[in-house]
């Protein structure tokens, strides 16, 4: 009995101990939060809304403006003296950080969107206006400035230095609570979220709440490595993954903010997408990888340089992991450098070197290709599943009518600009190129829909041809 009581002892003493060493190592945050918190900075907006813009859109005509015009006078005007009617102040907080002590604050571009008023709350309790520098919407980045001297000033670290399973910490004013620590691991780097193409995110599990936008992300070293941009929610709270912008991608607009007000980003004019699995296979790739170039701008720097077709490997040395890797890479690029590009044309690794001009002021991404013109009113049936007529440049797809057009995608008013490589300028080179295929291989389709270009792939199946 004695030797039994000994064991579950000893057994209790090595659970504890276990626990005790767990305990240790797990980071301490104290110091960090005590050394870095007073250069993290609350922000309070105003805006003044007027009494029309409350009215939801749908109520919103010709007929519904002229009541609430009227409403407007019975109701809002001041004594009845035909005063102008007052407007509702609408207030929002967010975060930031003081980037240097000249009195520059970091923080993100919609914490301060179309604010009439900034206040920075600085840690010892003093609120301060803030002076509008600069903001860059594509980024989610803004640079405040207060009058003030002597600022603590956070540490920058390097945001492709980070680890995933790594720790780090935000500091920020969650629902207005100043000063609040929370902490997590990197879940994931390189994120690419819709419309956000210029940010390859850093993914966290650290609890970001409304209010800790434009917020510090620090490692353990105190260095700050992201800004906290942005979480995936569907109830408006925290559900374990946030977003954060990389520092390394927001130094360089920053700087350019502090120094001219805006951003100039680099631009090569092309339209790229994902490669997938049997798209890799279509274009004869052991694995899916790189960027590949739907459409290249023909008045960018890309044209006479860069095909349809082509995949993006490296750029300026960096590898391109997938579509959303290459448009930070290029932005970074100064404008007027040439570099050198890795591509995989048609089977063949091949090396172009082209010259990076500066992102036009439409979005970057110049103008939209023109729908094709029909030539031709009889359409052309039973080829790959598809009825089609001649147009500009290509086929137009009157109507999709069987295998395997429907499960590749294709849908009607698609114009068929190229099949297996191949160039389509009329229904008959689509049904010549159509009768080479072999039956079980795949193959790119180009198309163009609503303006835009893009591949899709298309498994060949036994009379698929006819």
């Amino acid at each position: 009995m004695l030797m039994q009581w000994l064991r579950v002892a000893l057994l209790a003493c090595g659970v504890l101990s276990t626990g005790m060493t767990a305990a240790r190592d797990l980071p301490q945050f104290t110091e960090l939060v005590k050394q870095n918190s007073p250069a993290v900075v609350n922000i309070s907006t105003k805006q003044s809304i007027s009494p029309k813009q409350i009215l939801p859109e749908e109520l919103q005509s010709p007929e519904t403006e002229e009541l609430f015009d009227e409403l407007m006078k019975r109701f809002f005007e001041r004594d009845g003296s035909g005063g102008h009617p007052f407007d509702f102040d609408s207030n929002s907080r967010g975060s930031g950080f003081i980037y240097s002590q000249e009195g520059y604050i970091v923080t993100n571009h919609h914490v301060v969107a179309d604010a009439d008023e900034i206040t920075i709350k600085l840690s010892d309790g003093r609120e301060l206006p803030a002076q509008w520098v600069g903001s860059d919407e594509r980024t989610d980045i803004a640079v405040l400035k207060v009058a003030a001297t002597g600022l603590p000033v956070l540490k920058m670290g390097k945001s492709e230095l980070l680890a995933v399973g790594e720790w780090v910490l935000a500091i920020g004013s969650p629902f207005g609570f100043d000063h609040s620590a929370t902490a997590g691991i990197v879940s994931a780097k390189g994120r690419s979220l819709p419309d956000e193409n210029y940010v390859p995110f850093i993914q966290t599990d650290v609890a970001i709440n409304p209010g800790n936008s434009g917020g510090p992300l620090f490692n353990l070293d105190g260095q700050v490595v992201g800004i906290n941009s942005q979480i995936y929610s569907r109830s408006g709270g925290f559900m374990g993954v946030s977003f954060a912008i990389p520092i390394d991608i927001a130094l360089g607009v920053i700087e350019q903010l502090k120094s001219t007000g805006k951003v100039s980003r680099g631009w090569i004019g092309v339209y790229v997408q994902e490669i997938s699995s049997d798209l890799a296979q279509s274009f004869n790739m052991s694995k899916p990888e790189g960027a590949l170039v739907a459409q290249v701008i023909m008045s960018g720097p890309a044209a006479r340089v860069l095909n349809q077709g082509d995949v993006i490997l490296s750029f300026a040395g960096k590898p391109v992991a997938n579509a959303g890797a290459l448009p930070p890479i290029v932005a970074n690029i100064a404008v007027g450098e040439s570099v050198v590009v890795d591509i995989l044309r048609e089977g063949k690794r091949e090396t172009v070197t082209l010259t990076v001009s500066e992102q036009p002021t439409d979005n970057g991404t110049g103008t939209k290709s023109e729908t094709a013109v029909t030539l031709q009113p009889t359409p052309m049936a039973g080829t790959l599943g598809l009825q089609v007529t001649d147009a500009e440049s290509g086929v137009v797809v009157e109507a999709v009518i069987g295998e395997p057009a429907r499960s590749t995608g294709i849908m009607d008013g698609d114009i068929v600009a190229q099949l297996d490589g191949k160039t389509i300028t009329s229904s008959a080179d689509l049904k010549s190129i159509a009768a080479t295929l072999e039956a079980g291989k795949t193959v790119a389709v180009l198309v163009q829909r609503e303006g835009s270009a893009r591949f899709l792939a298309m498994k060949i199946e036994p009379n698929a041809r006819e």
